[in-house]
């Protein structure tokens, strides 16, 4: 009977070693943060969507954060990502030594996918991301008027914090684990996301409240950043 034409593809020596050297490159890249967020509260996909560069993100759609080094790295991530499912780019930062990018779809399924797809393209998983390092933490109470001003001048993109508000506040290396502190505190209470910084050497969170809102909302966040180190 007869035999269909089969699809042959050739490649030559140069073309093998260009391959052979990107696989090589794709293989030496860190992954340093790799954050699921599973809804995004609405507060904190707000203060997201002042910074985004490209799609904004929606209350409720689910998040991937990755940072990876080196910083230019996040190019071959990025595309690994998007054309792994249907998953929308919001945000991509190079930076000197690292390079963040977010990643956000309605349904979880695509995220997770897209995540999937990117540790395996570079041989590696969600164990062997950087571990969180607390650097700072702390509640300041009743913050007093000139600070409370400072604090809003400072900060122009997220929610303003009053005087006598209680304040927590939160730094954390690598920088985008403070997103998912972030989040867990938002569901946990009723407060006030003032500042998130995702990206740099270090992330800071800043949130504001009553007292009470306050803690609960703190103990929420160092629940979250504490599960990271314990998968």
């Amino acid at each position: 009977m007869p035999v269909g034409p089969s699809c042959v593809t050739v490649t030559t020596d140069s073309e093998g070693r260009r391959l052979s050297r990107q696989g090589g490159q794709v293989g030496s890249i860190q992954l340093r943060t790799y954050v699921f967020l599973d809804s995004l509260q609405p507060q904190l996909a707000s203060y997201m969507g002042t910074v985004s560069q490209g799609f904004l993100p929606i209350p409720g759609d689910a998040c991937l954060w990755l940072e990876v080094s080196p910083g230019m790295a996040v190019h071959r991530v990025t595309d690994i990502a998007l054309k792994a499912s249907t998953v929308r780019l919001g945000q991509m930062v190079v930076e000197r030594a690292f390079g963040s990018l977010g990643l956000y779809h309605r349904d979880q399924s695509n995220v997770l996918h897209s995540g999937q797809v990117v540790l395996e393209a570079i041989g590696s998983s969600i164990d062997r991301r950087s571990p969180c390092t607390v650097s700072w933490t702390e509640i300041i109470r009743a913050i007093t008027p000139d600070h409370a001003v400072l604090i809003n001048r400072l900060n122009r993109r997220g929610s303003m914090i009053q005087a006598g508000m209680s304040m927590f506040i939160l730094e954390t290396e690598p920088a985008g684990y403070v997103l998912i502190a972030a989040n867990e505190a938002e569901k946990s209470s009723n407060i006030t996301v003032v500042d998130v910084k995702a990206v740099g050497a270090f992330g800071r969170l800043t949130l504001a409240g009553k007292e009470g809102d306050v803690e609960e909302a703190a103990a929420a966040a160092m629940r979250a950043v504490g599960s990271i180190n314990s998968r």
